[in-house]
């Protein structure tokens, strides 16, 4: 099952669920003000593996913060 990252527009706590796919936009009440208000964020994410010679790989998004190959604002080129 997911991991999911919300906000409350309430109280602006951030906290994490984790919730089947079905149920991720579903109303969630805030751990902290009870409020319904909370939203759910975009998550990036990053997978470490041993590669059979004893090297690591990196396998998510080029600069951490979205899934594009290159981007201007971060000066990341294509990988």
């Amino acid at each position: 099952m997911p991991i999911y990252e919300y906000r409350c527009q309430n109280c602006q706590t951030k906290f994490d669920l984790r919730r089947s796919f079905s149920q991720a936009d579903a109303p969630v009440a805030c751990p902290q003000c009870q409020s319904r208000e909370a939203q759910r964020l975009i998550s990036s994410f990053i997978a470490i593996s041993s590669g059979s010679e004893g090297t690591t790989s990196l396998g998510g998004s080029s600069c951490g913060s979205c899934a594009a190959t290159s981007c201007a604002a971060c000066n990341v080129a294509g990988r």
